[in-house]
């Protein structure tokens, strides 16, 4: 039996497919900003000379907050009211370049802290029709 097909939730936001998966950010050629997601201009200066970045896959956990309730529209993840568990969000500093907001794959509040090291993972969102899985990234407490 062969697996289903994977596929990223969107193209440009993360490498895929790959073991060591990596965010793809942006660095101003102008002013040297690093953002996320790769824009075509810079936040800071405006400087349209965007380069394509890979990020560090490693960071801390910056601040965070639990989400009890199902996103409204245009949410398109795989959950309903009938299977919602409430979830984590946070922001991750990567060292030098740029903090990310991002699902956590942590939802209990005792297993959080601030500083706490994190790591980018990809996880499922939502299987199609046709079985093709899609993936999203989050970032994962490193043990």
């Amino acid at each position: 039996m062969t697996a289903p097909a994977t596929r990223p939730i969107t193209d440009g936001l993360f490498t895929w497919p790959s073991d060591e998966p990596q965010l793809i950010g942006g660095e101003c050629a102008a002013c040297g900003t690093v953002g996320f997601p790769l824009r075509p201009s810079c936040a800071k200066c405006g400087g349209a000379d965007m380069r394509e970045r890979l990020l560090s896959r490693e960071g801390t956990l910056w601040t965070w907050t639990t989400q009890g309730f199902l996103p409204k529209a245009p949410y398109a993840g795989s959950e309903t009211v009938e299977n919602f568990q409430a979830y984590a969000l946070g922001y991750v500093e990567l060292p030098g370049e740029v903090r990310v907001e991002t699902r956590l794959t942590e939802n209990d509040p005792e297993r959080l802290r601030i500083g706490m090291k994190m790591q980018l993972v990809v996880v499922p969102f939502r299987t199609e029709p046709d079985g093709t899985q899609v993936v999203s990234y989050a970032f994962a407490p490193v043990e």
